[in-house]
């Protein structure tokens, strides 16, 4: 199964140091960790949430990745708001299991870069600079054509 994962910088920063292979454990404050079924709405998050918030340092990358089926199954989908909003709800303490069943890498698939973004971005990957530098990118770049600077 196909899902994505709307991120800022930091988890970014972390998804990138597990070798695009995990996501972070979420912190305290944070008790669900929510994949999103449709890419649709994973950029809207992207682009109209994190590139106007602080924590995700102005910029939302859209990450894509595949899951065990099977596995993930367990967790019933749950819609926030329209009909397209479909999401998981996966615990906080299951994330480390869940991140088990990711099968490949997690890919970036869009970046969005807000008006307040201070970093670089590296030309090829369309990613921070910083954290390529530090981690590398992934095996597959976000498409030119999803890559915006607001």
């Amino acid at each position: 199964m196909q899902l994505y994962r709307p991120v800022g910088v930091a988890e970014l920063a972390l998804i990138a140091a597990a070798g695009y292979t995990a996501f972070p454990p979420r912190l305290p404050f944070q008790p669900i960790f929510y994949p999103v079924l449709n890419c649709e709405y994973a950029v809207q998050i992207a682009e109209r949430w994190n590139t106007r918030d602080r924590a995700s340092d102005y910029a939302g990358f859209v990450t894509v990745f595949h899951i065990d089926a099977e596995f993930v199954a367990r967790y019933p989908v749950r819609r926030a708001g329209a009909t397209r909003h479909q999401e998981l709800w996966v615990p906080a303490e299951e994330l480390a299991e869940f991140n088990a069943h990711i099968v490949g890498q997690i890919s970036i698939r869009a970046a969005f870069y807000g008006e307040h973004f201070a970093g670089v971005v590296d030309p090829i990957t369309q990613l921070p600079a910083a954290i390529v530098a530090q981690h590398g990118g992934p095996r597959q770049a976000a498409p030119p054509s999803l890559y915006k600077k607001l």
